[in-house]
């Protein structure tokens, strides 16, 4: 006899994961120790509808951050430039636009128990900035005086810094953005004020004043002015 076919979910049980994903996302942004109670209520369903999905707060959060982790990682991928400084740039910018409407949560996403997870998950995004700081040290636009790997993390550490110090001293989306490629970019060897004319010289790096005005995640090519 064949197997019986696969049960699919039922159509109003997958509506309400999705709901109960998209109430975590706010409410888990607000205060990340809250209750699944409080998601209940914010997706308006019941106590025992959660526990229908997610056995515990840190199931839920496991896969509110798996999904938000690919999401930045495909966003990031999408970024491509010839010069390995404006994609760096390009990076950090892209990074803080996908999170910083969630940016109390990505916090914990990368410092709290779900470190290493999330790790894993954002690997790519890694190893797109150790291609471009290799690049830049060879081509001589990057410093060139510490390692690849030291380099890169500090990198990462910097966006962090920016990241957490926003969600205690909140700024816009276009001010997190230019400051975040700032942090970036004295990182790797510019000086302040270097920093803020290359961004200025690259439209590419300049946000409208609406963010969806630029085409969301879409992929980003290369309409550089070049380094002078």
């Amino acid at each position: 006899m064949s197997s019986p076919a696969k049960r699919l979910p039922r159509r109003d049980a997958a509506a309400n994961r999705v709901s109960l994903l998209a109430a975590a996302r706010i409410v888990f942004n607000l205060d990340p120790g809250a209750s699944l109670e409080a998601v209940a209520a914010e997706a308006g369903l019941s106590r025992r509808s959660v526990y229908g999905h997610f056995a515990n707060r840190e199931e839920l959060q496991l896969e509110l951050v798996t999904a938000g982790a690919r999401r930045v990682a495909s966003a990031v991928e999408s970024v491509t430039h010839p010069d390995p400084l404006v994609r760096l740039a390009l990076i950090a910018s892209t990074l803080w636009r996908e999170v910083e409407s969630v940016r109390v949560m990505a916090v914990v996403a990368v410092r709290g128990p779900l470190a290493l997870h999330t790790a894993a998950a954002l690997g790519s995004i890694r190893a797109n900035v150790r291609t471009a700081i290799i690049e830049g040290q060879t081509d001589g636009s990057m410093r060139g005086d510490l390692p690849v790997e030291r380099l890169a993390r500090l990198v990462e550490h910097t966006a962090l810094v920016v990241l957490e110090d926003s969600t205690a001293h909140p700024l816009d989306t276009r001010e997190g953005g230019r400051l975040v490629m700032l942090m970036t970019l004295a990182t790797i060897g510019l000086g302040w004020r270097d920093a803020g004319e290359f961004i200025d010289g690259h439209s590419e790096l300049n946000w409208p004043a609406d963010p969806e005005a630029a085409g969301g995640n879409a992929s980003i090519e290369d309409t550089s002015r070049g380094r002078g």
